[in-house]
């Protein structure tokens, strides 16, 4: 994980550099390179648009089309959350990626105890239909694609989503939503997971299918990298092991009876950016091209725009520093160039103070303007693929797609991914690594400017604008969901909610009960507890 480790010898001089993917890189690169790795134009190459879409998905790529801005959005209550939603885009976002905070991620309501202290800390506090009108009023929900980071209860949202589009008067063929719903890299990673492997992998599938066959333009899963990549994986393992989750994905749709040319076009990735420019610009083309031969040669798909690998390509987290903060934003727009630079379909910056907090407004505008820099005068949209044919990064693009293909197999020993994350072993091979790699940044051995090196003795403290946590947010909301249960129909909640507990039960598909269930203003703590009695809670294995 992390930077390049540079071996160096006498007098300063590198004598090797070796990427966190295992990947030993030469002083220099030419003809020789290309085919000592087998390169072929076709195979690996072709032209932009076409098989395996390793240049671009897009004939013209960005010329015909920029690349979508979506930032990471939301905190406090929905009221906060509508106003940052708005000035976004009013600033030119094109996107929104709503942040929600731990107690929805785990299905508590804000007035559970569990929830105590943590209403609105990390993003937008949502407990029913009700904040959904809030939080999305005056957006235009058919012309604004938004990203639901939420896992464990993604059904719940995209449902809730669903009924606040209808409500606002959009029809559900318009509406693109893209609920994140990968659970087995919560599993790997996060944490923020509730109910068992098997059960909640089959959640996900509900979400998918439903989508599928009701909700023509959203995009039911997206298979999380960027996560993985955080807690510790290669650039290599972060492809890896999103593709393996996808496949155990795509084998519970497969069980259900539906073909992978129906549903695989809707599977969009969230894929990492920080550390090596060139690791990262080769991992992306060396991704797009080994999906398209996965699906293609794998499971029969077909038609081409099923081939494509979609998603968001977001600059890490990881790469941020508190020390010297002002070097974040020289860091994002290295982050936001190797995503350009790697034929990113849609991109999302952390901001430069998120190392400290929740994104100030400035910090949140400083990264959206770093995205049109590129687009606009940097002049990223001239060509495609501009890095096409360096015998560096072709050679780079080949070895990375070995390297991902070692990690695939390392997988499908062990059981495939579903038996690695039950077991842990998945877990405790990246606990270890994040172990090493913080070690490295210790010794000196990985290079972090301002961290280890270029250090000012008499450097001061950063000032940075800190978001200040409102007591009064989370009392507020707790007041209006108390008011809710009052004034809603509760013999009405009371009744879908049984119908939830049998279509959980007797392994219907629940996507159609929950979006009832938000239409009768069911509390998110509500529905998941539905969940909880059917299906139990998981205990995570020991990663010691």
């Amino acid at each position: 994980m992390g930077v390049a480790r540079y071996i160096k010898g006498e007098k300063d001089v590198i004598e090797e550099v070796i990427y966190p993917s295992g990947i030993r890189v030469k002083p220099f690169y030419g003809p020789k390179d290309l085919e000592e790795v087998g390169f072929d134009y076709e195979k690996d190459l072709g032209d932009p648009g076409e098989y395996p879409f390793t240049r671009s998905l897009h004939p013209l790529g960005y010329r015909s089309r920029a690349w979508t801005t979506r930032q990471y959005t939301g905190f406090g209550t929905p009221e906060e959350t509508n106003r940052r939603f708005r000035w976004m885009i009013s600033h030119g976002q094109t996107g929104l990626n709503v942040a929600f905070d731990l107690p929805t991620q785990m299905g508590l309501d804000s007035d559970d105890p569990r929830a105590e202290g943590e209403v609105g800390r990390v993003g937008m506090a949502v407990d029913s239909l009700r904040d959904f009108e809030v939080a999305f009023r005056d957006i235009p929900l058919d012309r604004i694609g938004t990203g639901l980071t939420i896992n464990a209860i993604a059904t719940v949202m995209l449902a809730m989503y669903q009924a606040v589009a209808e409500k606002f008067g959009y029809a559900r063929d318009r509406i693109s939503a893209t609920p994140q719903n990968d659970i087995l890299k919560e599993m790997i990673g996060r944490g923020a997971w509730i109910f068992p492997v098997d059960s909640a992998v089959r959640l996900v599938g509900d979400c998918i299918e439903y989508s599928v066959r009701e909700l023509p333009r959203s995009n039911p899963v997206s298979i999380c990298g960027y996560h993985i990549r955080e807690s510790g994986a290669t650039p290599a393992q972060e492809i890896a092991y999103a593709f393996e989750i996808a496949k155990t994905y795509i084998g519970n749709l497969m069980d259900r009876g539906l073909k992978p040319d129906q549903f695989v076009g809707r599977f969009s990735f969230n894929l990492n950016v920080f550390g090596n420019l060139w690791e990262q610009i080769a991992k992306f083309r060396a991704a797009r091209k080994l999906w398209a031969r996965i699906l293609r040669d794998h499971y029969g798909v077909q038609q081409k725009k099923n081939l494509f690998l979609r998603g968001l390509f977001g600059g890490g987290g990881s790469g941020l520093t508190k020390a010297q903060p002002e070097n974040n934003i020289i860091r994002g727009a290295y982050y936001a160039l190797a995503a350009a630079l790697s034929g990113a379909q849609t991109t999302a910056l952390c901001s430069f103070d998120e190392a400290y907090t929740i994104p100030t407004p400035r910090a949140a505008l400083l990264s959206l303007r770093t995205l049109e820099i590129l687009m606009e005068e940097v002049g990223l949209r001239d060509t495609v693929d501009p890095l096409a044919g360096s015998y560096f990064i072709e050679t780079l693009t080949k070895q990375m797609e070995e390297k991902i293909l070692e990690e695939m197999e390392e997988v499908q020993k062990q059981g495939g991914m579903l038996q690695a994350v039950s077991s842990g072993a998945i877990q405790r091979k990246l606990a270890k690594q994040a172990y090493e790699f913080e070690k490295g940044l210790q010794r000196g051995e990985i290079v972090k400017v301002g961290v280890n090196k270029y250090i000012s003795e008499d450097e001061e403290e950063p000032e940075v604008e800190l978001h200040e946590y409102n007591e009064q947010w989370a009392e507020k909301q707790v007041r209006e969901l108390k008011a809710l249960r009052r004034s809603r129909d509760n013999r009405q909640v009371t009744r879908l909610l049984r119908q939830l507990e049998r279509d959980a039960r007797e392994g219907r598909n629940v996507m159609p009960t929950l979006v009832e269930c938000c239409r009768a203003y069911a509390t998110v703590g509500e529905m998941t507890g539905v969940f909880r009695e059917v299906f139990g809670e998981w205990q995570e294995p020991s990663i010691l």
